[in-house]
């Protein structure tokens, strides 16, 4: 069952998918409905889930799950990822690759994959202190607290030593 982002207590599980662009208006719109109609429905054990999501920066996906209430399951977990496998064909984006990295340049959030962010870093075009997106929070708190942080502070470190 949806609820809004807010209501979630921050220990809730987060998954955040990063686009490899931005998303336009109009598929900001589509795409928070659809969001919003998979979590209405999104079950673990035929038990709904107490989830909610947010979009940000026109780019990431952020899907939370209350467990204090139903817990996340292997085959719940493997239908949001399915979705958003679907969202991915739909949309024409890339979701689940990993091997990519989002950063800010100013208000601006720039995309590059793994290894040309290694080059970058090492030219010096980014700094230790440029804020990367760590996508491996796993709660709302961590997410509120560690999500967008310096490079130096991140696993993104180890490309400027």
């Amino acid at each position: 069952m949806y609820v809004p982002f807010s209501e979630l207590p921050d220990h809730s599980r987060v998954w955040i998918y990063q686009s490899n662009r931005r998303f336009t208006e109009q598929e900001l719109k589509e795409i928070s409905a659809k969001i919003q109609e998979f979590l209405e429905n999104w079950a673990a054990h035929g038990t709904g889930l107490q989830a909610s999501f947010e979009i940000k920066y026109e780019r990431f996906i952020i899907l939370a799950v209350n467990q204090d209430t139903q817990t996340a399951t292997g085959c719940s977990i493997d239908s949001s990822v399915q979705f958003i496998q679907q969202l991915e064909k739909e949309f024409e984006v890339e979701l689940l690759d990993k091997m990519n990295v989002a950063f800010k340049q100013g208000d601006f959030v720039n995309f590059k994959p793994l290894t040309e962010f290694k080059k970058i870093a090492k030219s010096g075009a980014v700094g230790k202190k440029t804020i990367v997106f760590n996508n491996l929070v796993t709660n709302i708190a961590e997410y509120k607290e560690g999500w967008e942080i310096p490079a130096q502070d991140s696993w993104h470190g180890r490309f400027f030593k």
